[in-house]
């Protein structure tokens, strides 16, 4: 009897492993990423990430064309970002994103961005209060607080 090995994941594990790629990714640029970031307008990003530079950039990560299909919140993370970026498996099929979006191909071992993303700096005042709440969400992380929201 020959024995069959599915290598597709599922999609729980697909967003886990791109999430974790996408993150290390991140981190090999020198931006200091958090996971499950709730933004001040109730929506949830996967990847929040802060830069060397301040700048900041909010990663959604796409499990797969369903994933992609129905969840079109993604526009409203615009004005908590200087730049926004879709994350996927290398799997995933061309040509169905929109272009406007950066793109980062990932695995669970790391990524590579496959199209910048626009930069749209913040105004100074978001970006002073968004930055202050992502340095109180690390460190309530790091202390050991549950916590998701900025």
């Amino acid at each position: 009897m020959d024995v069959v090995i599915d290598l597709r994941r599922s999609r729980p594990e697909t967003t886990d492993a791109v999430t974790r790629g996408a993150a290390r990714f991140l981190v090999s640029l020198g931006y200091a990423p958090l996971a499950e970031v709730t933004l001040p307008n109730s929506r949830r990003a996967d990847l929040m990430a802060l830069g060397p530079k301040g700048d900041i950039i909010i990663v959604e990560v796409k499990s797969g064309l369903e994933d992609f299909r129905i969840d079109r919140k993604w526009p409203e993370y615009a004005p908590y970002c200087d730049g926004f970026y879709f994350a996927v498996a290398p799997h995933f099929p061309d040509g169905i994103l929109p272009e406007e979006p950066g793109l980062i191909v990932a695995d669970a071992f790391g990524g590579a961005v496959v199209r910048e993303a626009p930069v749209a700096p913040l105004a100074p005042a978001r970006r002073k209060a968004l930055t202050l709440a992502f340095a109180r969400l690390g460190a309530m992380r790091a202390a050991g607080v549950k916590a998701d929201q900025l």
